[in-house]
């Protein structure tokens, strides 16, 4: 009985001194993290440092420190989990990009960033797999099958996003920006479905019909997850219209606007759906429809709470990546042949930089071919830049190579540990390197970006009056087009002569006759005894 009663008694110590360890490295990590935004606002002026390199140059430096204070057994006070980044980091830097992209410019080069996306992402992925299979096999890395060589093509074809958020400046290089990052979307959510479609198949018997398997799934994964987004953000905007939650409590209308795309994201991940997409027009629809319906106190409310958790988040990612990029366990694996590492990462970089030049140009030349006005054209100094700006690898690559070349985290093989070292160093170098390069190679190629008239114009109605321009609605396509003339086709040939505005055009009828009137949105939600409408003619009254 003693025995037994010591033994609980252990038992209970050992959780105890383990949750002990977990809330010092949470105090840690917060600090960190708040020294990541104090620093980000000192260099906010710098032309070259931005957030992302400042928390993953912070991370290391932690990552240093902890691993000289415990002996060198250990570097990262909290273990990568490609869980945690995916279910809770990911999301609301995805919606909030939906939630705040500017509709006009996104959806006006729709075609082009679903090439870059999707077509450009197979391209590139194609390139790193072959190079990788002839590179490697003459290296000594170690068994690698079929299926891990086109797993790190999926791998090193996925963009970082997140970074892009930082590098580029939707204001200032609005078609920049919505071309890098759409695609960065786009590009995330191919990498992940073809990758999980590699594990999927079985790859032994390689033939024509997996082949067009593989394209049709993809297909019917980008639709359905792009219609799950669409339906859940109308949803949520039918829901407050109808219900006018904001009379009796605001809180309401905030927490349902944030459960609701949440909710889109885990439900496309509870059907085998791409969450990436789904989020991200999820953000879109609501920014449109779900926005207008609520009260004055919670369009400010989300407006900057969805910014603040996306904002954290992603420094959270890379602070997160950097503390993880000197495990131990990895590098002890690779430290009797650290050359074969190092040109492993350089065979990854050159092919990186090859298979987004495969497409960048030539998808950027057919593009143009199909572009009437010269300024909608892609200029070459700006195909550099998205070439350039779409360089950078980050936690989804981490993320997926975690999944592919670890268990739990760990490794025992010599090759798995060669790839996530590469894949370290690979996410490490292009991050700092090319992410500091980017602004100035901006400055260099664009000195003199212009300003459209989208970006300088304000109404009070929109989220464009708070701070800054970050939303652009349907209205931003009239300020756009104001003195200009436009042809109202009525014939398929005037249609295909003006398709942007003709397209724009139809929209806004059909929005306007059929959507706004149920969904609501701004002008469109009917004024009633405690609806927002009200509330907000009583003010401006």
């Amino acid at each position: 009985m003693a025995i037994e009663m010591s033994s609980i008694v252990s038992k209970l110590s050992m959780l105890s001194t383990s949750d002990h360890a977990s809330v010092v490295s949470m105090n840690l990590f917060v600090a960190l993290l708040c020294t990541c935004i104090v620093l980000g606002h000192l260099l906010e002026e710098n032309r070259w440092m931005n957030e992302s390199i400042t928390a993953l140059l912070i991370g290391i430096c932690t990552g240093v420190v902890v691993l000289l204070f415990s002996g060198g057994k250990s570097s990262h006070i909290l273990v990568f989990s490609e869980d945690l980044f995916f279910i809770y980091l990911l999301p609301p830097i995805i919606f909030n990009a939906g939630f705040q992209v500017k509709k006009k410019q996104f959806f006006v080069n729709f075609m082009t960033i679903t090439s870059f996306g999707a077509i450009g992402t197979l391209i590139s992925c194609v390139i790193i797999t072959t190079g990788a299979t002839f590179a490697f096999k003459r290296m000594d890395i170690g068994p690698l099958e079929i299926g891990d060589y086109l797993a790190i093509g999926a791998i090193f074809a996925a963009t970082d996003s997140v970074c892009t958020l930082q590098v580029l400046n939707q204001d200032e290089t609005p078609l920049l920006y919505s071309l890098v990052f759409g695609e960065g979307v786009v590009n995330d959510a191919t990498s992940v479905v073809l990758f999980n479609a590699i594990q999927s198949f079985d790859l032994n018997q390689l033939n024509p019909s997996i082949a067009l398997h593989f394209l049709g799934n993809f297909l019917y994964l980008f639709v359905a997850s792009t219609l799950l987004g669409v339906v859940t953000g109308l949803l949520s905007a039918y829901v407050i219209k109808k219900l006018y939650i904001g009379r009796h409590s605001t809180d309401r209308e905030v927490a349902l606007m944030m459960l609701m795309a949440y909710l889109s994201y885990m439900l496309a991940e509870l059907t085998y759906l791409s969450g990436i997409l789904t989020v991200f027009f999820c953000g879109i629809v609501m920014s449109h429809y779900t926005w207008h319906n609520v009260t004055q106190s919670s369009r400010i409310t989300t407006k900057h709470s969805f910014a603040t958790l996306s904002f954290v988040a992603e420094i959270f990612i890379f602070l997160y990546v950097g503390m993880d990029a000197l495990d131990i366990e990895k590098w002890k694996f690779v430290s009797d042949s650290p050359g074969t590492s190092i040109a492993a990462s350089s065979v990854l970089l050159g092919l990186i930089l090859l298979g987004r030049a495969a497409f960048v140009f030539p998808l950027s030349f057919l593009s143009n071919l199909t572009k009437k006005s010269q300024h909608q054209k892609i200029s070459f100094r700006q195909q550099v830049i998205i070439w350039w700006a779409g360089l950078m690898r980050g936690a989804v690559s981490m993320a997926l190579a975690y999944n592919q070349f670890t268990v739990s985290g760990h490794t025992q093989l010599r090759s798995n540990a060669i790839m996530i070292t590469s894949t370290i160093t690979v996410v490490l170098f292009s991050t700092v390197v090319f992410g500091l390069l980017t602004k100035p190679l901006i400055r260099l190629l664009l000195p003199h970006p212009k300003i459209t008239s989208s970006m300088t114009t304000t109404e009070s109605t929109t989220p464009k009056s708070f701070i800054v321009p970050l939303l652009g609605d349907s209205r931003d396509s009239e300020a756009d087009l104001e003195g200009h003339e436009i042809h109202r086709p009525n014939s398929l040939r005037a249609l295909l002569s003006t398709p942007t505005h003709t397209v724009h055009r139809l929209w806004r009828k059909f929005d306007d006759s059929f959507m706004r009137p149920v969904f609501g949105g701004r002008g469109f939600v009917p004024v009633e005894p405690g609806s927002p409408s009200e509330r907000n003619g009583n003010q401006w009254g």
